[in-house]
């Protein structure tokens, strides 16, 4: 088994920890680390080996994936005192599947160049539902000739690798959907509450909207109304999932880059206001999906 080498994770939040296991359960011997140490237990305990720094997770291993919540953290991670760059190898490759700004993804490429490693933009998405069954979608910037070797890692944690480009066009699509996500997530909530207001059955209006024009995956597969569906955050008072307070970092990113671009997204604007909005109501770390309770309190005047 020539190929399953040690693999470096540095990361392992609600995304990451699912998708080390994956690449464990693959074969892949792990070399982790995380800022807070109670996120390596489960790992340590699936034969994992955890070290203090970024620094010396680079110092052990040439392939490296990376999983951090936004922009800055990345660069801390790359670039600080205990940096992967402080001690990568020449001829790693470093796999960033955050979601961050795409200038900030082009910068890490040029400072790992500099030390003779390769650096790709891999964000994904799928949630935690995908990340724990390994059918995450990645999208994938970065020199071609490097993306053989960066699929056959990320393949063990989704079930699509797409290459979009160079550097930075992964984190691109990536914000581009989550745009359009949060845009469908507010419509699906305004659309149920609405209908039950009408005095409609909320799985009735459900089931009425997934097999008609209206259907999308915030209706189908990803319903905000609890009760309505199994296994969604709805269903669990919106814990797990993908949290709003990312969410709003992620439209935010979108705004950025409209901005850059004079790209007119009214609609995206106004997501990012209302995610921003909920944010500041206590909505922060409940799962963007609880938009749908966010509407039902504004109503009540609350």
């Amino acid at each position: 088994m020539a190929s399953k080498t040690q693999v470096g994770f540095i990361g392992l939040g609600n995304m990451g920890r699912p998708m080390a296991m994956n690449l464990l359960k693959h074969g892949y011997p792990l070399i982790a680390t995380d800022i807070f140490p109670d996120s390596c237990k489960e790992l340590q305990g699936l034969g994992a080996q955890i070290l203090d720094s970024p620094a010396e997770v680079a110092e052990n291993a040439d392939r490296i994936i990376t999983m951090l919540p936004s922009s800055p953290n990345v660069i801390e991670v790359y670039t600080g005192p205990n940096g992967i760059l402080k001690k990568v190898r020449k001829g790693s490759l470093l796999i960033d599947s955050s979601t961050i700004d795409p200038s900030v993804s082009k910068e890490m490429a040029v400072a790992a160049e500099k030390m003779g490693a390769v650096f790709m933009d891999a964000p994904v998405s799928g949630g935690v539902g995908a990340a724990t069954s390994g059918k995450l979608t990645f999208m994938v910037g970065g020199v071609e000739e490097e993306f053989a070797a960066t699929k056959e890692l990320l393949n063990c944690m989704g079930s699509n690798v797409v290459y979009c480009g160079q550097v930075g066009t992964g984190q691109s699509a990536k914000i581009c959907n989550n745009m359009l996500l949060a845009i469908g997530m507010i419509g699906t909530a305004e659309t149920m509450n609405l209908g039950i207001r009408l005095g409609l059955d909320p799985k009735l209006l459900a089931k009425i909207l997934n097999m008609s024009s209206g259907r999308c995956w915030s209706s189908d597969t990803y319903n905000p109304v609890p009760g309505v569906m199994e296994g969604v955050p709805s269903a669990k008072n919106y814990q797990g999932g993908f949290g709003t307070t990312l969410m709003a970092k992620d439209l935010g990113l979108a705004q950025n880059t409209a901005s850059n671009t004079k790209t007119p997204i009214p609609l995206g604007s106004l997501a990012h206001q209302i995610y921003r909005m909920m944010c500041a109501r206590g909505y922060a770390s409940k799962d963007f999906s609880s938009v749908f309770q966010f509407l039902r309190e504004e109503e009540s005047g609350q």
